[in-house]
């Protein structure tokens, strides 16, 4: 296993670097594109949080006098065939988006860490029981294991997050399990037996520490999947249920319909899954450069 010393990293790069910030600027300057990921996805992140603040009407406020509005300076991204203002059902969206995305990668690496972590460090039966049920997940596509599961459970924001987290469980098993199983033959994991530590302390103090690195990067690469998935739950009816506003539900209602005499309807929320979905791939590849050492040269 490496252990990135990024001090010496920086220094080798050529970058006269000092405290935090220092670093912070030169890894930005040198991944610019995931510079611009990371911009995106603050922007996403402070929308959601000042919703009630940008949004200009309430995204569930019907207004019939109005339906169908063209984009103005009065609706921005003009109003959908109920009259509700789409720019501020796009706003309040970013905020389902973004607890579907963050709620099931936080749960599904939660559990793919509990079951990566048990089957590499414990072995024998544990690691071969846990490996047949992931090889069994992860021979199911996301989003048809996804379906699945919102067809058996319901429509509603727990169920979308569980079933989206599920089929993630086997991807950080299997990294982790394979971190694992390199790190428990490291000099420092002998040592700690040597001296009595238990095997479950061993575990979770020396070896989890150790698998962070690339949780961090898998993570943030499974962000942007599961915000694509969300958004294709809803427009297919399975997703987050009315009248929560939802882009992937905001596409399905007006797709078929009105894209030809209402074409905002459509353009507006596939720009903001276009955009979710690129910020967080940009700003993935851009950690996984900067925490994997097999991508340093």
């Amino acid at each position: 296993m490496a252990t990135i010393n990024f001090d010496s990293e920086l220094r080798r790069a050529g970058a006269n670097a000092t405290g935090g910030w220092g670093r912070f600027a030169f890894l930005a300057q040198r991944h610019v594109l995931g510079t611009v990921g990371l911009v995106i996805m603050l922007l996403f992140v402070l929308t959601a949080i000042f919703a009630n603040v940008i949004s200009r009407y309430d995204p569930l406020s019907v207004d019939s006098a109005h339906r169908l509005a063209a984009p103005s300076a009065l609706h921005w991204f003009g109003t959908d065939s109920f009259g509700r203002d789409v720019w501020s059902r796009i706003i309040h969206g970013a905020r389902i988006s973004l607890a579907v995305g963050i709620g099931s990668t936080t749960l599904g690496a939660t559990l793919g860490v509990i079951v990566g972590l048990a089957s590499g460090y414990l072995s024998g039966w544990v690691d071969l029981v846990f490996q047949r049920v992931t090889d069994i997940l992860q021979s199911l596509p996301l989003l048809v294991l996804a379906l699945v599961m919102t067809a058996a459970l319901g429509p509603s924001l727990p169920n979308v997050i569980l079933a989206i987290a599920i089929p993630l469980i086997p991807t950080v098993a299997r990294v982790i399990r394979a971190n694992t199983l390199a790190l428990r033959e490291q000099p420092f994991v002998e040592a700690a037996k040597s001296i009595g530590m238990s095997e479950m302390r061993i575990a979770l103090r020396h070896v989890l520490p150790n698998t962070i690195a690339p949780l961090i990067v898998l993570a943030t690469a499974q962000l942007g999947s599961t915000i694509l998935t969300e958004a294709s739950l809803s427009f297919l009816g399975l997703g987050i249920p009315e009248p929560y506003p939802s882009w992937g539900r905001m596409l399905s209602e007006s797709a078929a319909e009105y894209v030809r005499t209402a074409p905002w309807l459509v353009i507006f929320p596939g720009i903001a899954i276009s955009l979710a979905v690129f910020g967080t791939n940009l700003f993935g590849d851009a950690l996984r450069d900067i925490l994997d050492p097999r991508q340093r040269g």
